[in-house]
């Protein structure tokens, strides 16, 4: 894989993955993190060339492909918060989703394995690099997925905006969490949203009627992971 862009081609040289070759621009090739790599000269033509992109920002590298998680991992901790995507299909979103979780201390992304956009190149530049060091993992059925999340003693939310939903900032929201996020355009799908324990909206004051998924998830997230979570019975 190629991934582009300063952030991105950074975080590489800082995660786990093998980074083989870079490529930088004379110009790009001066910043000290960078110069440390010993990068090989190319023109802005050769480095779009080679990332697919005029997005490039003077460099690119070559890394080994993404690691995928394993989903049961993501949720070992106690107070372990988990972001799933119901079929988000724009790797833009899913980048920009990412780059949330992982400033936000989530333990990981889960996504589907079909219908569903996977860590590309182009979600390594989205997400400004944050797939390099938080954890993503794949599902065949995210419902199914959710339902044994749910056995293993996690608190399961879905964000939606339908007339029974609550308040975002009624729940507890401790212990272990998972966080459903529906695509673009449908949001949760029937059986994702049914294997919720419970639907979580936002207030929408303006004329317009959702947020983008990503807004919608940073929202959420901060809110989860930074409003106390005081311990509560899962049984109640």
């Amino acid at each position: 894989m190629i991934v582009y862009g300063r952030n991105p081609v950074r975080e590489a040289l800082r995660g786990p993955r093998a980074v083989s070759r870079v490529w930088a621009t004379e110009r790009a090739a001066h910043e000290d993190w960078l110069s440390e790599a010993g990068p090989e000269p190319a023109s802005g033509q050769e480095i779009e060339r080679l990332s697919g992109s005029p997005d490039h920002q003077g460099v690119c590298a070559e890394v080994s492909d993404y690691e995928y998680a394993d989903p049961g991992e993501l949720l070992a901790s106690e107070d372990a918060v988990v972001v799933a995507l119901d079929q988000v299909q724009d790797p833009q979103n899913l980048g920009a989703i990412c780059r949330v979780a992982e400033c936000a201390g989530a333990a990981g992304v889960v996504i589907g394995e079909r219908r569903a956009a996977q860590v590309t190149a182009a979600v390594c530049r989205a997400s400004a690099g944050a797939v390099e060091h938080l954890r993503v993992a794949r599902v065949g059925n995210l419902a199914d997925w959710l339902a044994s999340a749910k056995q293993a003693g996690t608190w399961v939310y879905g964000a939606s905006p339908v007339p029974d939903a609550v308040p975002y900032d009624e729940p507890d929201y401790s212990g272990r969490v998972v966080l459903v996020l529906g695509g673009e355009g449908h949001g949760l799908r029937p059986r994702v949203a049914a294997a919720c324990d419970r639907l979580v909206a936002l207030p929408m004051r303006g004329r317009i009627e959702s947020l983008n998924v990503s807004a919608a998830a940073a929202v959420l997230l901060y809110e989860i992971l930074h409003s106390g979570r005081a311990g509560v019975d899962k049984a109640t």
